[in-house]
């Protein structure tokens, strides 16, 4: 179980939307290479960044930030936000980043998802960001007529590496993960499944660590590590516990 703290970007600043909405959005620091150092020095083993802008732009455009933040740190980054060609999955690879995530693409042009699993085996994940079941694409500006499960279920054997699975309605609003989707698509599919959206406080890693959530790769960790309402040391050692006994 990997408990990813995330590092949202939007002109350049970490920050962290409610619900998807760039209007809502709170900057919490305005050095996100910084804020990516003090993760690691936290004991994180694995950083998740979202490019926002190019969410909606459909390219990259927080890339200074980003590679600022690679060059900052020791540990596996994943990013997502408008990665929507080969191009762009190359040349994050390329760059540094361990796994870039699909997300509108896997919508539109699941072609690309697969092409990419195949050439950069374990180095690809899906983003399937859902609001009422139903898929969100375009940096959640759109919805699609598609579940998480019929996306997912199109890369069963395409070698991705993990679906990421935000409940929108959830996301930055600490009102604790959707657990009980999250742990229903993991059980329906073979590709690892990670939870993110409402992270909240310790009872959600106690909830991760259940023998029900057993599936889970792990949970995306946002407002709540900023706030201060989840408490990096303990979480962590509650993981690392748990790994031991396993």
């Amino acid at each position: 179980m990997i408990l990813f703290p995330a590092i949202d970007l939007k002109e350049g600043l970490a920050v962290r939307l409610e619900q998807g909405d760039m209007a809502r959005a709170t900057v919490f620091h305005r050095d996100p290479a910084a804020q990516a150092r003090a993760f690691q020095d936290q004991g994180f083993e694995y950083l998740h960044i979202v490019d926002l802008d190019g969410a909606f732009a459909g390219k990259p455009v927080n890339t200074a930030a980003v590679e600022r933040i690679l060059e900052s740190i020791g540990i596996p980054v994943q990013l997502g936000g408008g990665v929507r060609d080969m191009a762009t999955v190359e040349g994050w690879l390329a760059k540094g980043v361990t796994r870039v995530i699909i997300g509108t693409a896997a919508v539109r042009n699941p072609a690309l998802v697969k092409e990419a699993a195949q050439k950069f085996p374990g180095r690809v994940a899906v983003g399937l960001d859902a609001r009422d079941g139903k898929v969100a694409v375009e940096g959640w500006a759109e919805a699609s007529e598609l579940s998480a499960l019929e996306i997912a279920r199109r890369f069963e054997d395409a070698g991705v590496a993990a679906i990421i699975y935000t409940d929108i309605a959830r996301d930055g609003m600490l009102k604790g993960l959707n657990l009980d989707a999250t742990i229903a698509l993991a059980d329906a599919i073979s590709i690892p499944v990670i939870a993110s959206g409402g992270l909240a406080s310790i009872d959600d890693i106690r909830a991760l660590l259940e023998p029900r959530a057993r599936r889970l790769e792990g949970a995306i960790a946002g407002r709540a590590l900023y706030d201060g309402r989840l408490d990096a040391t303990e979480a962590l050692r509650l993981m690392r516990d748990a790994r031991a006994v396993a």
